[in-house]
């Protein structure tokens, strides 16, 4: 997988920033306040970093951005970054002066000047998090992103602070790669193998195979990957770091490649389906970032994983499909496969694992991208408590998300003549019909949120802690809930 670029944390050393190659930043107050780092960088470049904070540029500069001087005079280095930053800057100010600092670095060595500066973990993780390139299939030899070092009053805390934060990196890098990988890559069985890996870590890795799926009746799940080649799966990732209660469940759709099946999607765009196991790879990475933390709480994520495809034994519009829970479903649209992956492995893990609460994700519906556009998921819940718990942790880490109603209305547009409902309910309120046929398969004593991150998985343009492309939307913000709710 890829890995989050090298920082370090070292004592203050003044005297390394003339003979340093590479890059150099350091911070300036809006007021042009600095600390002993940018006095000696304007000492050796005569005086260029005093004549830029007196400049009307400096005026222009917003917080968290900053001016790069390329090739300035006394240093070896080959740009100084001045970069505009209060002494105790916000958590998203912080990560976004960390993003800035990545953008700015590129693949060189970069030396950061942060001296007593307050959150420099949270400005490492924005580094750690902009830095991020998926080079795996590309030919041509790649330049070895060069370390960061960031010198810094008590390095040692800072860097006791950081180590949480670098396994977030990790977890969101880990989404990231499954979400850009290309289906012939990530089939089924090599998502798999990539997640049983993980008991490296100290993950319980249990994988269920298409004969054991048949027994404990997923019907619906079954149904969605039958006219594929790739056998469909389900994987149950359990980390107990808490004591005896019960656990958060966390349950993803993992459609490796989604054609639509025989409600064949339009050839145009259809290559962006390889994103549409997006909320398997957001489960899958908050997994590893809570192994890789050793959180103190019970989480288990189970992951649905399928390909839908048309073929001689592929699921038709009209065929009728029994749940696990035992309802049946009339298959209207074969398009609207995500539903059925997801209620069979929600069942499953109410009925198993009897968890406090549950989240779903997935990357469900296209009407969800028309309502939110990409700056928020669309949040779906039973129970106020529990969601408001989770819009305060999304709202924390900067991950917009958005909740949407639910209501008793919106059922009649899922009656079907032939079964117990239709897997969808028309055009109108596409992604809360949806949500309104997830909700049948919630326990009526089990908190749930369903996450629609159709329009947040992946994106067209660059984000502040992302280049564009996936983003791992949801890591933080579910990590976050952990700690805030679940860790003792």
């Amino acid at each position: 997988m890829t890995s989050p670029i090298s920082i370090s944390f070292v004592e203050t050393d003044l005297d390394q920033m003339r003979e340093r190659e590479g890059k150099i930043a350091v911070f300036a107050t809006e007021d042009g306040k600095i600390d002993a780092s940018a006095r000696r960088a304007n000492r050796l470049t005569k005086g260029a970093v005093a004549r830029l904070l007196d400049s009307e540029k400096w005026g222009k500069v917003k917080e968290g951005e900053g001016v790069a001087m390329s090739f300035p005079t006394g240093l070896l280095a080959t740009a100084l970054m001045v970069v505009k930053l209060p002494r105790r800057p916000s958590i998203e100010l912080a990560r976004k002066t960390g993003a800035t600092l990545a953008k700015f670095k590129g693949d060189e060595a970069l030396l950061v000047g942060a001296g007593n500066l307050t959150r420099i973990d949270e400005i490492s993780l924005g580094l750690a998090l902009r830095a991020y390139a998926f080079t795996d299939h590309k030919t041509e030899t790649e330049t070895e992103a060069g370390a960061a070092t960031i010198m810094c009053s008590k390095p040692e805390e800072v860097a006791a602070a950081a180590k949480p934060a670098m396994a977030l990196a990790e977890g969101v890098f880990f989404t990231r790669d499954l979400v850009s990988e290309p289906a012939n890559v990530l089939t089924t069985n090599d998502f798999a193998a990539r997640l049983a890996a993980m008991q490296e870590i100290g993950l319980e890795v249990e994988i269920l195979e298409e004969d054991e799926l048949g027994k404990l009746g997923m019907g619906a799940l079954l149904g969605v990957g039958q006219g594929s080649d790739a056998p469909s799966k389900v994987v149950v990732m359990q980390w107990n770091g808490g004591g005896d209660e019960a656990p958060l469940a966390l349950v993803g759709k993992g459609v490796v490649f989604d054609t639509g099946g025989i409600s064949l999607k339009p050839a145009a765009g259809m290559e962006d389906m390889t994103m549409d196991m997006g909320g398997a790879g957001v489960v899958s990475g908050v997994m590893r970032a809570l192994a890789l933390r050793k959180a103190k709480a019970n989480v288990v994520g189970l992951v649905g994983l399928v390909e839908n495809m048309p073929g001689p034994n592929a699921q038709r519009p009209g065929d009728v499909v029994k749940s696990m829970k035992g309802d049946t479903i009339e298959v209207i649209n074969t398009d609207a496969e995500g539903r059925l992956v997801l209620a069979d492995v929600m069942w499953y893990a109410q009925d198993r694992f009897k968890p406090a609460a549950m989240v779903d994700l997935a990357t469900l519906t296209g009407a969800i991208i028309i309502g939110l556009g990409h700056e928020n998921a669309g949040v779906f819940s039973n129970d106020d408590g529990f969601c408001d718990a989770f819009l305060k942790a999304a709202a924390t880490e900067g991950e917009g998300a958005w909740r949407m109603p639910l209501g008793a209305g919106y059922d009649k547009m899922l009656k079907s003549n032939v079964a117990d409902m239709k897997n969808i309910g028309g055009r109108p309120a596409g992604s809360i019909t949806a949500a309104q046929f997830l909700q049948r398969f919630v326990k009526d004593d089990t908190p749930w949120i369903h996450l629609d991150i159709a329009g947040v998985a992946s994106v067209k343009s660059d984000t502040v802690l992302a280049p564009k492309g996936a983003t791992g939307w949801g890591v933080l913000a579910l990590d976050r809930l952990v700690r805030d709710r679940y860790e003792g």
